[in-house]
């Protein structure tokens, strides 16, 4: 109990709860609009907004924060009038952030340790001005992915179809970025801006191993993210070691085991049908086998009764409940 009366840790533990519920609840629509890296781009870019606040003497998670709604914002809209590719635009979020970030420390006379508290998340820098920040952002990020779930689902699935039932797609878009800016900025302390993005991806991945339906991976990705965050910053704390990465890997391990009971639970269901000679496919049960029939009371013919089963180049007789099909010497039975 020493452990939770500490009060950075109180701080630590209320930022990682709420951190674990809002990173896989915006993740779930960057996964479902193929924007996995999206988390990434924008953790580097807030790189520049957290330097410019040590440079400036401002508060970095308020400049973090709103560097990284700029990034974001920038990057749908190059994204969305076709002026260059998702993928271009991270990329150039990507060096942009990191270059901008980098300089600006340097200018600011900050050193690599400073930095390295804001990359990976550190424990002892929650302060409460930092957590009052991260519960009023965290709170609005939950509320409009809840709220608006409906309508964002739509836009992620089909940009077309929720064109045409009258949703503003741009702007439901933007919010997205703008959504994903606030998290990252939200999971900087806890997290780090390093490893935020997977915090977003890996448990909706995970999720989706043992989920079939988009609200149940919702929130099955909250509890998942949430478990990760509480023991990671507990694991890290008796470890000695940096919480964003024991955060990581400890919700990396949850996905091999769900993977792993996914699959088992998918051949179980039949879902999986794996053949003799070939690689098993989902959702694909395999054809049942030719039994030969181990007697026959006659041999079939146009004039015997029995239905007729036409091929093309061949003809099957159906006879009590089973069909038969003729291969010269013998008759097989399906």
């Amino acid at each position: 109990m020493t452990l939770f009366e500490l009060e950075f840790m109180q701080r630590a533990l209320i930022a990682g709860l709420l951190t674990g519920l809002s990173a896989p609840a915006i993740g779930t629509y960057l996964v479902q609009r193929r924007l996995s890296l999206m988390g990434d781009g924008i953790g580097h870019i807030a790189i520049t907004g957290v330097a410019l606040g040590l440079l400036t003497g401002t508060a970095p998670v308020l400049t973090a924060v709103i560097v990284a709604i700029a990034g974001a914002t920038a990057i749908e809209l190059v994204r969305a009038r076709g002026k260059a590719s998702g993928d271009v635009a991270l990329a150039l979020l990507f060096y942009g952030g990191i270059a901008g970030g980098v300089l600006l420390i340097g200018l600011a006379g900050q050193g690599a340790a400073t930095l390295n508290t804001y990359l990976f998340g550190s424990l002892t820098t929650v302060s409460a001005s930092d957590l009052y920040v991260v519960v009023g952002l965290a709170v609005a990020v939950l509320v409009i992915a809840i709220g608006l779930g409906p309508q964002l689902f739509a836009v992620c699935q089909d940009e077309e179809f929720a064109r045409v039932t009258g949703l503003r797609v741009q702007l439901l878009n933007l919010l997205i970025a703008v959504m994903a800016a606030v998290t990252v900025t939200v999971a900087m302390r806890t997290v780090g801006l390093l490893l935020v993005s997977a915090l977003m991806v890996v448990p909706v991945a995970t999720a989706q191993q043992i989920t079939r339906s988009f609200r149940s991976t919702f929130v099955t990705a909250c509890a998942i993210g949430v478990t990760a965050c509480l023991a990671g910053i507990i694991t890290s704390y008796n470890a000695n070691v940096a919480p964003g990465a024991t955060i990581v890997v400890l919700a990396l391990a949850g996905f091999v085991v769900a993977a792993t009971v996914g699959t088992l639970l998918r051949r179980r269901s039949g879902r999986i049908a794996p053949l003799d000679d070939e690689e098993p496919e989902v959702g694909v049960p395999a054809p049942a086998p030719h039994v030969v029939s181990p007697t026959h009371p006659h041999a079939h013919n146009p004039d015997c009764g029995h239905k007729k089963v036409e091929h093309g180049d061949h003809v099957d007789y159906v006879h009590d409940g089973h069909l038969h099909a003729a291969h010269g010497d013998h008759w097989d039975e399906h």
